[in-house]
């Protein structure tokens, strides 16, 4: 799952964005509207959380204008608490849920999680996905091969899921860097993915993950 972070505190951002990737979520942070309303239209994001007071271009232009343009991912809007004014505005503008600030980061979390299970964005709870030997409980995060509990690194966890989700489907670097890093530098970060596919080979046995010359990964159906 690809989040757009939407903040212009930058200490909160860090520390929203290190939260969220602890439980396998990939998210990309702008810090000003307009750059931040670029991103949303450039790429596909799951879900984007917008505070409303930006600089470049307020959290409500944004809002307003994604969905005018027909983006129907869903958004949390970050609000003043007590300012029940901006809450109403977010709404009628098309934001799918709102969290006051100051807020706990377990509550923000469960906010996402609601909202991609609202949206059909991600599974129900403790639907597998699985390829040869290997099952994934996407609500657990438990990964077992032949039967047995296997210990992934988050972003190992996270690429594996990606590529089982797509299974059958070519993945470009770029398109894993997106989802699962929340980066598209292909020339920068591209060994990571190399690097995380030999984990997960290592781990899974080496036939689970193919390899298609100067396109991508895939796992097979």
């Amino acid at each position: 799952m690809h989040i757009l972070l939407v903040e212009d505190q930058v200490k909160l951002a860090a520390n929203i964005q290190k939260y969220l990737e602890l439980d396998t979520y990939a998210v990309t942070v702008a810090h000003d509207g307009r750059e931040a309303f670029e991103k949303a239209m450039s790429q596909n994001f799951d879900l984007i959380i917008l505070d409303i007071n930006l600089p470049g271009m307020d959290g409500f232009s944004i809002c307003r204008e994604l969905r005018e343009k027909g983006k129907t991912m869903p958004i949390l809007m970050l609000t003043a608490r007590g300012k029940r004014q901006e809450i109403v505005q977010g709404l009628n503008l098309g934001a799918d849920d709102y969290l006051p600030k100051p807020f706990d980061l377990e509550e923000l979390l469960a906010r996402v999680r609601a909202l991609l299970r609202r949206t059909g964005s991600t599974t129900e709870k403790g639907i597998e996905l699985s390829a040869r030997t290997v099952t994934i409980d996407t609500n657990t995060q438990e990964v077992r091969k032949d039967g047995e509990h296997m210990n992934l690194a988050p972003k190992e966890y996270a690429l594996l899921e990606f590529l089982l989700r797509g299974k059958g489907t070519v993945q470009s670097r770029t398109a894993i860097l997106e989802h699962v890093w929340g980066d598209r530098d292909e020339l920068l970060f591209s060994q990571t993915v190399d690097v995380h596919v030999a984990y997960l080979r290592r781990k899974l046995g080496k036939d689970l993950i193919r390899t298609v010359p100067g396109k991508g990964y895939f796992i097979p159906s």
